[in-house]
């Protein structure tokens, strides 16, 4: 079994300029780190009309995620702990504003800032103790804390991660509920070695149903709806399939009227986003969103 990353070196150290360039270039690793920024973002359950959102990026890398609020038309400012990542994310001259940070020393942002939060495999990093004086259980206290308080009182907070054991599960939604959050795990596809995916929903406030998981089976969720009690469901196993998030993306936005990813329409959107926010953009042109043959 491969070593995992955070067993390796403290994530500002493993995210080096090398890691930074790979997870930017390679194709694969971005198609994986867009469908789960897609995922977290429906999760989020944000209103669907045409205001925009101010969202958290917790570990924002190289600005990939980001790019996935950018197309839904959402503000967001990112923070992560890699300075290679965040050069990648300031050459790729995204939307939203990044800052360099260690989330496991708290948000550094006013109450109420923003209507949302996501984070793409950075929780996990918060179990281990990378320095001699980290205690992972005051420092996930002190995230959630500090989180808590810079989310509107209807907000969600969604983190897809990686934990290594049921023991990483129990401590992290322990401090997160010693926070004032509530909400639940939502488990996507549990029977499959690959496409299985954990999600933390954490809701600050408000009425609201807890989402349900992906796959034909009722997946697992680990529940605690009271503060108090936790509730395991495990669902039966049966054949899943691998939704195509992007394909199921594009219908919702042609049915709210919105233009498909890519399309002709959504790079003149995106272009005009970008001179309204007076960053350098190409011209329009009749050959703007024009499809390549392939050949050379």
């Amino acid at each position: 079994m491969a070593r995992r990353p955070e067993h390796s070196a403290p994530p500002e150290i493993f995210y080096n300029d090398d890691e930074a360039k790979k997870y930017s270039s390679n194709s694969r690793i971005i198609e994986i780190q867009v469908e789960m920024a897609e995922r977290a973002l429906e999760l989020l359950a944000l209103p669907e009309d045409d205001e925009t959102r101010l969202i958290l990026d917790i570990g924002c890398g190289s600005g990939l995620s980001g790019s996935v609020l950018e197309d839904s038309d959402h503000m967001w400012i990112g923070v992560d702990i890699s300075k290679s990542m965040l050069d990648i994310a300031v050459e790729r001259e995204v939307a939203g504003d990044v800052i360099l940070g260690d989330m496991g020393e708290g948000m550094p942002f006013k109450p109420g800032t923003f209507d949302g939060a996501i984070s793409i495999s950075a929780l996990q990093w918060l179990c281990n103790a990378d320095k001699s004086y980290h205690n992972p259980h005051k420092r996930l206290l002190k995230f959630f804390s500090t989180l808590f308080s810079s989310l509107t009182r209807t907000a969600r907070a969604v983190f897809q991660f990686y934990p290594e054991n049921s023991d990483q599960i129990e401590m992290v939604t322990a401090q997160a509920m010693k926070a004032g959050f509530y909400g639940g795990l939502v488990v996507d596809y549990p029977n499959s070695a690959k496409a299985k995916k954990y999600y933390l929903v954490l809701m600050t406030g408000g009425a609201s149903e807890l989402p349900k998981a992906l796959g034909k089976l009722s997946s697992f969720m680990v529940l605690y709806t009271d503060r108090k009690s936790m509730l395991d469901f495990v669902g039966t196993p049966e054949e899943e399939r691998r939704i195509n998030y992007i394909k199921k993306r594009d219908a919702c936005r042609e049915a709210r009227g919105k233009a498909p990813k890519k399309s002709r329409d959504w790079i003149l959107a995106k272009k005009e986003r970008r001179r309204r926010q007076g960053l350098d953009t190409r011209p329009d042109t009749k050959y703007t969103a024009r499809k390549r043959s392939g050949r050379f």
